[in-house]
């Protein structure tokens, strides 16, 4: 859903498939650089970012990750520059095919209460009706966030945007 925003918000007119990911290439932040969603199940995620970099140029330390975290809260945003995978399977698969965990990644929140569902139907159910709201100013938000690093870095943006939405 970040990456549509993203998407929309470049005006980004085409999308080619390669690498096994759908790929859109933008600028943001004042650099040129592509939007990307593996096509790969997210515990293999790490293949398909590994093989956009080689075909693309670039390295782990150019890459924002964004990923949900069934961890933190709903409306939560935790933007890091590097760490372990937290025990996110997408996070472990780039950890691992990469060899590095210096990438910075954009963790959303989802978790709306404790769930005794299986963790899969969690994540791949939508979200109910009362929380559309929240997850749509949320991914706003982190569209925001993803900018910020962009333009102005990690840092500033781990200040600006880390945590649960701000009255």
């Amino acid at each position: 859903m970040v990456v549509d925003e993203l998407w929309a918000r470049a005006g980004a007119a085409r999308a080619v498939e390669a690498a096994e990911a759908w790929l859109a290439p933008v600028r943001l932040g004042g650099d040129d650089g592509w939007l990307v969603k593996p096509l790969t199940f997210m515990n293999r995620s790490g293949v398909a970012v590994e093989r956009v970099l080689a075909e693309q140029g670039g390295t782990p330390a150019d890459l924002v990750v964004v990923v949900d975290d069934v961890a933190l809260p709903l409306d939560t945003l935790r933007i890091r520059e590097r760490g372990s995978h937290g025990g996110h399977n997408g996070l472990r698969s780039l950890i691992d095919t990469l060899g590095t965990d210096e990438f910075t990644r954009v963790r959303l929140g989802v978790a709306e209460s404790e769930t005794d569902d299986e963790m899969a139907e969690f994540v791949l159910s939508p979200f109910p009706p009362e929380s559309v709201l929240v997850v749509q100013e949320m991914v706003g938000r982190a569209a925001d966030a993803v900018e910020t690093v962009c333009a102005e870095g990690a840092a500033l943006a781990m200040n600006r945007f880390n945590g649960p939405r701000k009255a």
